[in-house]
């Protein structure tokens, strides 16, 4: 029903592929950096969304460590990931119909730069029920790091999303902003090696590890010389977890409705059963609330903001809070992506009947309790005047 290593994926990559190939685009090598500096500027994805993760939980593990991080871009779509001296970029594209797709790009600047599908190789991890769904998915992980980077905590409790508590996310990583009191895992290292600790369990319950909060400049960590910016940003790293959260959740409702029409078996409680998660992600339902502002370093949030469409008031989905939640207008910008507006018609209808009734007043459930009547308003206006087939007549017309 998917056929998702024999389909030809159409996602940003494989544009851009076909673009190189006709001459219509050219990536220029770097001595330094390879091709990331030219890749990121060809499909768009700000440098101020850099974040740094130095815990071994990638295909180039062998390269990474608190002392030479991995550093990671994206936008709505695509995804990439650049090592020190790695022989390979490795990127993941969100494809409108088999979802994340992965690839690898040769550092070398012999010959024109191909695009190479990497399936199992990646799949090993990135194809998970545990993790991501059982669908070929995106991963935001957490774990406390040794001080070589290899991670002392379990895979599976590790996923990191909007509604992990501050206080658990980003080990592993570096963090560059303010967050007040606020503690979080970023920016620490266990100064044991994962090998060294018997009990981990009991090694982990009474660690004193030191605070890694309200960190503004990195530099005495690592030599960030190599990369494009000094920061990895607090604000783009909250956008991060949320995003790759959302777009495995379309890739999930995609596919099990259209594993469930091929087998005949398409109807209304498999959607919900399928679909009710996305909705609630969408909405931010159980997001972890901010107890003190957020600041980021990089201006991430500032180009951030500056995209998207914006109603006659000018109001967009992307307008951050940063106060006590992520966003001004708790909707996902994701509804306006291609893998959103890909998915099958009957949960596309889903989705929106379900918006109109929570927006409209009509389910004020526990999960919605954060969505104050200013909010809901605010969100349906924005929708309908951004979202054409959304605010189309005969769904207006069903709401009324």
């Amino acid at each position: 029903a998917i056929a998702y290593s024999t389909s030809t994926p159409t996602d940003a990559i494989a544009r851009l592929q076909r673009r190189i190939d006709a001459g219509e685009v050219k990536l220029t090598y770097d001595e330094t950096r390879g091709y990331l500096p030219s890749l990121l500027a060809s499909l768009d994805i700000p440098v101020s969304t850099q974040g740094l993760v130095f815990s071994r939980t990638s295909l180039q593990l062998d390269r990474i460590a608190p002392w030479s991080p991995r550093a990671i871009y994206f936008n709505d779509d695509v995804y990439v990931g650049w090592v020190q001296g790695g022989p390979i970029i490795e990127v993941a594209s969100v494809d409108p119909k088999l979802g994340a797709v992965f690839y690898s790009l040769p550092q070398t600047n012999e010959g024109p730069p191909t695009f190479q599908r990497e399936t199992q190789t990646c799949l090993v991890c990135h194809d998970s029920t545990s993790v991501t769904g059982g669908i070929p998915g995106l991963i935001v992980r957490s774990v406390i790091p040794d001080r070589y980077g290899y991670g002392l905590t379990p895979v599976g409790r590790s996923v990191t999303s909007d509604q992990t508590p501050l206080r658990d996310r980003w080990g592993g990583w570096y963090i560059t902003g303010t967050h007040g009191a606020q503690e979080h895992m970023g920016n620490v290292i266990a100064p044991v090696l994962a090998h060294e600790v018997g009990n981990m369990k009991s090694y982990l319950a009474n660690a004193k590890l030191p605070s890694g909060a309200n960190v503004t400049d990195l530099r005495g960590r690592f030599d960030t010389e190599p990369y494009l910016t000094p920061h990895s940003d607090i604000v783009s790293m909250m956008v991060l977890a949320h995003q790759a959260t959302v777009h495995n959740l379309i890739t999930r409702a995609a596919y099990e409705s259209r594993v469930a029409e091929h087998d005949g078996a398409l109807n209304e409680t498999r959607i919900r059963n399928v679909v009710e998660p996305l909705v609630r992600a969408m909405l931010f339902a159980k997001e972890a609330p901010l107890s003190a502002p957020l600041e980021g370093t990089s201006g991430f949030a500032e180009e951030f903001v500056s995209k998207g469409p914006r109603d006659g008031k000018g109001r967009s989905l992307r307008d951050f809070d940063l106060q006590r939640r992520t966003f001004k207008f708790p909707l996902s910008y994701l509804i306006y992506s291609e893998s959103f507006d890909a998915l099958p018609a009957v949960v596309k209808d889903y989705v929106y009947a379900r918006l109109h009734e929570i927006l409209g007043g009509d389910d004020a459930g526990p999960d919605f309790a954060h969505l104050s009547a200013a909010d809901r308003e605010a969100i349906l206006e924005i929708l309908e005047d951004t979202k054409p087939d959304f605010a189309s007549p005969s769904r207006t017309a069903d709401r009324n």
